[in-house]
């Protein structure tokens, strides 16, 4: 007598590897998600107005070039090398498995943050989306917001390691409805020529009333609306022919959401006017999409607008569980953590356990929270104070790992141990777009944490999760060896050597015809 197999036996999932079936438009449907969107352009802008007034649209453009740069870098080493671990797959393969380790540490807790937060805006949505039904109550009924997470985080839970395939079909209705709100909002306040008091002026392209400090800013703002535009590189292992449609999937992102962006917020900042009440309108709106389509179009069109907002930020939320279990995966699978979490669930595909578990630090660190009314980020709203927090938090480890993204694109056009791989081809090119991209993102970490003053500080929290990683790459020699001898199993890319260099401890050492 034999007994029955669970679905999700180790013995039966513990070495399969991810199944490459997803087509391009799944890769670009996580991205987009993660990116967000309709959140993004709900409520980026506000901040922007008091540093830069009616300029909001032109450090969106200075925001999408330099985002642009960081893409460049990614699309270049997402041509030759995919990875479950994004930036740990990436980096692990070019400059070494300690470096990789680092890098994917400092990704990984910007994804964890992501889905801490952006699961309590998605509790904050629910009770504007209840509050937008109520019109003209000065009190309108409100659900306790870690009831509304609680039942998310349930929703999200029952989803993990689903078919990835399904839930982007999900992801990408969720933010098609959002960016086809937004392109029916800015049609409409086109056609009304902007504020009757200020019109359409294009001058909100321009420096007038601003100087380059001020611009450069605002850019950081800006350039913090495209974080997670990346994630679609966890998938590299699951997509079909991933070298051309990953980077593929990276370019539509950027193109996608630059153009959106630079669009919708010409749209907003000439929908409120780019006078002063205008300006004043449009820094102290609580939901800009919302508020604006009231005004051009209909009260039914701003309840429109918040459940979009709603259902984007939970669709952000299972981007990001998505991404972080995938890397969380990616570790256990190579020797860092349980082995129980290197494991695909045998029917969804999916890391099942590495999600839960990323699900369950999302809830108790929520729980607290709301039992101890920390963080507290001024806005009024405990909810959208925690989102506030740890997605600052999170992005900072994030440009942590597009920094290490761009070092390691610049050494891969130049080490000569690639050379066989990339043919020399775009080396000039490969050099300086990352070096000018790796400028742009050590000035936007600058601005994250130059102010701080609190130990406990939300930049500074993620500097100190990066620095926990440093510690560990360097302090755990065997760790990186295990890591490092896999991911020369996985990536299998020619011109990578098979073995690590006993005289460059972390490094890989290339083959004796590589180095000729």
């Amino acid at each position: 007598m034999t007994t029955a197999k669970t679905p999700e036996s180790p013995a039966s999932v513990r070495d399969a590897a991810p199944r490459r079936k997803l087509p391009l438009w799944a890769a670009l449907a996580l991205s987009l998600a993660t990116v967000g969107p309709t959140l993004a352009m709900s409520g980026n802008g506000q901040g922007l107005v008091g540093i830069v007034g009616k300029s909001v649209p032109l450090v969106f453009v200075i925001g999408a070039i330099g985002v642009a740069l960081v893409g460049y870098g990614f699309m270049r080493l997402t041509r030759h090398l995919n990875h479950a671990g994004s930036a740990y797959g990436l980096i692990g393969g070019t400059i070494g498995p300690r470096t990789g380790f680092f890098s994917g540490f400092a990704m990984l807790g910007a994804y964890v943050g992501f889905s801490i937060g952006t699961l309590a805006l998605t509790a904050a949505f629910v009770n504007a989306l209840i509050a937008a039904f109520q019109p003209g109550v000065a009190h309108p009924f409100q659900l306790p917001w870690p009831l509304v997470m609680i039942v998310g985080a349930a929703v999200s839970f029952l989803l993990a390691g689903r078919d990835v395939a399904v839930i982007a079909k999900v992801l990408l209705v969720i933010e098609g409805v959002g960016i086809l709100a937004m392109i029916v909002l800015v049609i409409a306040i086109f056609g009304h020529g902007g504020a009757p008091s200020t019109g359409f002026d294009l001058s909100t392209f321009s420096f007038t009333g601003v100087n380059v400090s001020q611009v450069l800013a605002g850019v950081v703002a800006a350039f913090l609306s495209w974080a997670g535009f990346e994630a679609c590189a966890s998938l590299g292992e699951e997509t079909n022919d991933p070298k051309r449609n990953i980077p593929r999937a990276l370019f539509g992102t950027l193109l996608i959401t630059g153009v959106l962006f630079v669009v919708v917020m010409f749209a907003e900042t000439i929908g409120f006017g780019t006078d002063a009440s205008g300006l004043k309108a449009f820094g102290t709106s609580g939901n800009t999409l919302g508020d604006l389509g009231s005004a051009y179009i209909g009260p039914w069109f701003g309840v429109i607008a918040v459940f979009t907002a709603t259902c984007a930020a939970f669709g952000s939320h299972m981007a990001t569980v998505a991404t972080a279990s995938r890397m969380i995966y990616a570790f256990a699978r190579d020797g860092f953590g349980p082995r129980s979490l290197g494991v695909l669930h045998s029917k969804g595909g999916g890391p099942r356990r590495a999600a839960w578990l990323v699900l369950g630090v999302v809830v108790v660190a929520l729980l607290v929270c709301a039992a101890t009314g920390w963080p507290v980020m001024g806005t009024g709203n405990a909810a959208i104070d925690a989102y506030f927090y740890f997605a600052v938090a999170g992005t900072v480890c994030l440009m942590v790992a597009y920094l290490m993204v761009e070092i390691a694109a610049v050494y891969f056009v130049n080490h000569r141990r690639f050379r066989v791989v990339h043919g020399g081809r775009g080396r000039m090119l490969g050099t300086v777009l990352p070096t000018l991209g790796a400028v742009v993102i050590v000035i936007v970490i600058w601005f994250n944490v130059k102010d701080s003053t609190d130990p406990f500080a939300d930049g500074l929290v993620g500097l100190y999760w990066c620095g926990a990683g440093l510690v560990i790459a360097l302090a755990a020699s065997r760790i990186a060896k295990r890591v490092g001898e896999s991911l020369a199993r996985e990536l299998e890319m020619p011109g990578l050597g098979k073995e690590l260099d006993p005289r460059h401890d972390g490094d890989w050492a290339a083959s004796p015809s590589e180095d000729r």
